[in-house]
């Protein structure tokens, strides 16, 4: 499930280029109509520009606070991830000792993995496509904010630091730091499991790859919003779901179970001994 995540979110961070390469490159305003345009891109716009108007219409600050407060909203959504995780991670014995059990690959025994698999889930409480939830809603907020800012000539045009929003950054100093950001997050996620294989790893170095190369080839305002919003996950990331606050409470539990099996050994060593005597 890990695996299938992190290959999705490469695959979405990919097509993101080409998919809003598509979308629509009319004017946004307030006669704009339908689901998309008049509810939800031209309010996005309006949210940015109403926080910008604090900071002297700066744009760049704007989209800055729009983040923030996104994230803020969709924090719930990714501690209840954190949460599942952290589930499944506690399930992953009887995950494997069910993959050992029905290791071949007919049909039947394939069938009964995933009916002891969907019922190993069930009594823990988890969903197996939990984790996924935070980062199909944050899809549809990047192509929203990306139509808000292309679509809005004030953004489009605005500037922020050295940053002319509707275009690329000049000096790739925001794709590096998204990058960094996203390295940096998916590495504090990787070190909170027990265990790290292979593919963990790869996809914890391939992604801010694909994330600096995708930044590359859109807006500097999507850039930054891409880069605060990383690092917000890396602050959140550090708070709730610490790696070290946790590889100490499975070492604290490991030791609590270790000292517990001593304890029953030594009472049934006393018991035995007790019945020699009598």
């Amino acid at each position: 499930m890990k695996k299938f995540k992190k290959i999705a979110t490469a695959l979405m961070a990919v097509s993101l280029v080409f998919v809003l390469t598509a979308c629509s490159n009319a004017p946004i305003t307030s006669h704009s109509t339908g689901i998309w345009d008049g509810l939800i891109v031209y309010n996005f716009s309006r949210a940015i520009i109403w926080l910008s108007k604090a900071f002297d219409n700066n744009y760049g600050i704007g989209i800055i606070l729009f983040t923030i407060i996104v994230r803020i909203i969709i924090l719930p959504l990714m501690i209840y991830q954190t949460k599942s995780m952290k589930k499944t991670t506690e399930i992953q014995p009887q995950l494997k000792a069910l993959q050992k059990k029905y290791s071949s690959r007919d049909t039947d025994t394939m069938m009964k993995l995933q009916a002891e698999q969907k019922k190993l889930y069930k009594e823990a409480g988890v969903h197996p496509f939990s984790s996924l939830l935070p980062m199909i809603v944050q899809l549809p907020i990047i192509f929203a904010l990306y139509q808000a800012i292309w679509r809005t000539p004030a953004l489009k045009t605005g500037h922020f630091l050295w940053l002319e929003l509707g275009s690329r950054d000049p000096y790739f100093i925001l794709p590096v730091l998204a990058a960094l950001f996203t390295f940096f997050s998916s590495w504090l996620s990787m070190k909170s499991q027990p265990e790290t294989n292979g593919m963990a790893m790869m996809m914890t170095i391939f992604m801010p790859i694909v994330i600096f190369f995708t930044a590359l080839n859109v807006p500097s305002a999507l850039s930054l919003y891409w880069v605060v919003t990383n690092a917000f996950q890396v602050v959140q990331t550090l708070i709730i779901q610490n790696p070290w606050k946790m590889k100490h409470e499975r070492e604290e539990k490991l030791r609590a179970k270790k000292e517990h099996e001593r304890a029953v050994e030594k009472a049934i060593r006393r018991a035995k001994k007790s019945h020699r005597k009598h």
